[in-house]
């Protein structure tokens, strides 16, 4: 099997070899300070050997629990938010035709649908009419089962699932995934036998992928968790602590990154140019956001969808402050075959395109784009994937998990922990009246002036 690999040379217009080799070794100190735990937030480390640590009997039942959830049940709603869904979405989205969910292209396959990432009540109540005919269960994941947006979704769709089913045989078509010992959640899994997996205490949510988290609505969906896990297993080994800069792309990222932050470009753009990697890119802003903005540091991660996004965006990318970097996510090999044909009217004058193959015009369009970029001002990191499949996907999770941990060591901030996230929460349960924010509610209702 081949393996994604990583390019820098887009960078070289905008630093100096002296100014990445600066950073080497604060770069291999804090590769080594996630093998051997002493950076902060190392209570966190437990994704760092998973791939090799996964327990093969916990990944043999959810893939049985799957199958048989698979031929029992048309949709399974996976309730979470932030990495208790992103990571399964991603790859998901990513091995699926980017139709079925219209055409119903895959019949012999579960159906994935998401909720409890909003408190949006339309889209609430959409989602239980659309399933009001349809033959459904939920996945419920959560740590601790009181965090708001998938709480308030899981009573909701419970309900529901109680009154179609009766509250026995509803039971049987609910998993939940949380803390094996504590929590609300685990407290009802217990009342009410639902099929339950584990959330470890060491692994963070957006460092979940590899765990029953993701692994668990990705095997429903159908797809091979196996290669999955094998393709984190092969860039487990290549990142390790012992392997050096020149050698292991995670620390040349992270180099890359931190080199062009220190310069003043701040923000950093992931960039597709095949729609199956949206969702992809929308995990890493987690992955990243989440872990390095902290303390008044950080680079802001965004992303693009191209050649889409090329005619609003591209804009900006081209001719916009000079703030913004690029990481370009490269597919060496689609899924499918298509040519442009010929046509011999030729009015939209693209006969000299014909016969040739729209990725071809698509890798075109891929190269353009960089070098006009480039040439801009534009800093560019070029990311290979030879194709879409779980075994890459697999190698491209596990090489951003461990760049994204060495990276936010290199900036000086935790990157486990997300103490800002918890501000906006605070703010809501004063307005709300929740019991123990008093204090918190007289201040904001004079700060909007009730």
């Amino acid at each position: 099997m081949d393996k994604i690999s990583l390019n820098i040379e887009g960078i070289k217009n905008f630093v100096t070899n002296d100014e990445i080799n600066s950073l080497i070794e604060i770069a291999e100190k804090s590769n080594l300070q996630l093998h051997d735990k002493t950076g902060t937030g190392n209570d966190f480390l437990g994704w760092v050997n998973l791939p090799f640590e996964i327990d093969k009997e916990e990944l043999e039942d959810i893939k049985k629990t799957a199958a048989e959830l698979s031929q029992t049940l048309d949709i399974m709603v996976v309730i979470g938010i932030g990495g208790s869904y992103l990571g399964a979405k991603a790859v998901i989205e990513a091995l699926s035709n980017n139709f079925s969910s219209y055409a119903n292209l895959s019949k012999e396959k579960l159906t994935v649908l998401y909720a409890g990432h909003n408190i949006s009540e339309d889209y609430l109540f959409e989602i239980i009419d659309f399933l009001n005919d349809k033959n459904w269960g939920i996945t419920v994941i959560s740590k601790s089962g009181t965090t708001t947006e998938p709480a308030i979704t899981f009573r909701m769709l419970k309900n529901e699932l109680d009154k179609k089913y009766g509250k026995k045989s509803a039971s049987n078509r609910i998993i939940a995934i949380t803390d094996k010992e504590k929590g609300a959640l685990r407290e009802l899994a217990a009342k009410e036998n639902y099929k339950t997996y584990n959330i470890a205490d060491d692994i963070g949510g957006r460092f979940s992928v590899l765990t029953a988290v993701g692994l668990f609505p990705i095997a429903l969906a159908g797809f091979d968790v196996d290669a999955l896990i094998e393709g984190a297993k092969y860039y487990c080994k290549e990142t390790k602590s012992e392997i050096k800069s020149d050698k292991n792309i995670a620390i040349t990222y992270a180099i890359a990154r931190n080199i062009l932050y220190q310069k003043g470009y701040i923000i950093e753009v992931m960039a597709n140019y095949n729609p199956k990697l949206h969702y992809f890119a929308e995990w890493w802003k987690q992955l990243f956001g989440e872990s390095e903005g902290k303390d008044g540091k950080g680079i802001f991660p965004a992303s693009v969808d191209f050649t889409t996004d090329l005619h609003s965006m591209g804009q900006y990318l081209q001719d916009g402050k000079r703030i913004i970097f690029e990481t370009v996510i490269s597919i060496e090999n689609p899924s499918r075959t298509l040519a442009v044909p010929y046509d011999k009217g030729n009015l939209d004058g693209l006969n000299y395109l014909s016969g040739r193959r729209v990725h071809e015009i698509n890798e075109m369009s891929e190269i353009g784009t960089m070098f006009a970029h480039i040439d801009g001002g534009v800093p560019n990191i070029k990311i290979n994937l030879p194709e879409i499949n779980e075994y890459y996907l697999g190698q491209l999770i596990y090489f951003f998990e461990k760049a994204c941990g060495i990276s936010a060591y290199m900036l000086g901030v935790n990157p486990f922990n997300q103490p800002g996230v918890e501000n906006y929460k605070n703010n809501m349960f004063a307005l709300l009246g929740k019991k123990g924010f008093e204090e918190e509610t007289k201040k904001i209702k004079k700060r909007i002036g009730r």
